[in-house]
């Protein structure tokens, strides 16, 4: 039915499909940042070693100091936001303590404590990340989803959904990806990526009737990439992909497609 609309109800159509790509992502790192939360929540106490720590109001050094906890006074951690932890005495007081001096706490066997802060650490153990990319699909502006399963550190299993809206005609990629990288603990890292899928071309509304018809292909794809953590739940990813389509004709199709974007894990 997109084949028959006029170019601005159809670009409205791709503008309402990149909003819900923009909130689905969004849902995501709620989600992510929830987990993360509720899983500081199940810590055990930690007993100050040293002879104080300073507990901030907020997190962050320029923060007043609003309560200072003694030696082997015990510490309840709750949350975390960036590399500070919010933290409750047995008494009730809050207050905020760094990562720093959280890494000097013994916890209550007696072990020191090493908290995940949610920076690369957290990274290298996620297992799955979710996404939404912009970009050109053979000249045409395109906007991605994407869902990966980490298998490995070096493999990830994934689904992208592209939709391309052109002034001739519109398309709908649905692939699957295997991505592998082999250098899973850079913080700026590379990696190839293979597909196969599935690709429908629909034609604008004088496309169909001369006569040429909506249709389907199978579609190969090989691919470089370029991901980014940036911070706590954060990646940046640039691709390329290289698409080879089956058609019925002599010569089979190429088309290239660039994409850049966000990603969060969890």
């Amino acid at each position: 039915m997109t084949a028959n609309l006029p170019p601005l109800h159809r670009m409205g159509l791709f503008f309402n499909w990149l909003l819900r790509c923009v909130g689905l992502t969004a849902l995501c790192l709620l989600t992510a940042n929830c987990w993360a939360e509720g899983h500081l929540q199940e810590q055990a106490q930690v007993q100050v070693k040293q002879a104080y720590v300073d507990m901030r109001s907020g997190p962050a050094g320029a923060y007043p100091v609003v309560y200072v906890a003694a030696k082997d006074e015990w510490l309840s951690v709750l949350k975390q936001r960036t590399s500070w932890f919010k933290v409750q005495t047995a008494k009730g007081q809050l207050g905020w303590i760094s990562q720093d001096d959280l890494h000097l706490t013994l916890s209550a066997s007696g072990e020191p404590v090493l908290l995940s802060d949610g920076s690369f650490d957290n990274f290298a153990s996620r297992q799955f990340e979710v996404g939404t990319m912009l970009g050109s699909f053979d000249g045409i502006p395109s906007v991605t989803v994407m869902a990966d399963w980490i298998s490995t550190e070096n493999i990830s299993l994934g689904i992208n959904l592209t939709q391309a809206v052109g002034s001739f005609s519109d398309h709908q990629l649905a692939m699957v990806n295997i991505r592998h990288s082999a250098f899973p603990e850079w913080r700026l890292a590379p990696y190839v990526v293979f597909g196969a899928g599935k690709i429908r071309t629909k034609p604008n509304g004088s496309l169909v009737q001369s006569g040429d018809e909506a249709r389907s292909a199978n579609v190969l794809s090989a691919g470089l990439g370029l991901r980014y953590y940036l911070a706590r739940h954060f990646l940046i990813k640039l691709e390329f992909n290289s698409l080879l389509v089956k058609t019925n004709r002599d010569k089979n199709e190429e088309l290239a497609q660039w994409t850049l974007g966000f990603a969060v894990f969890f």
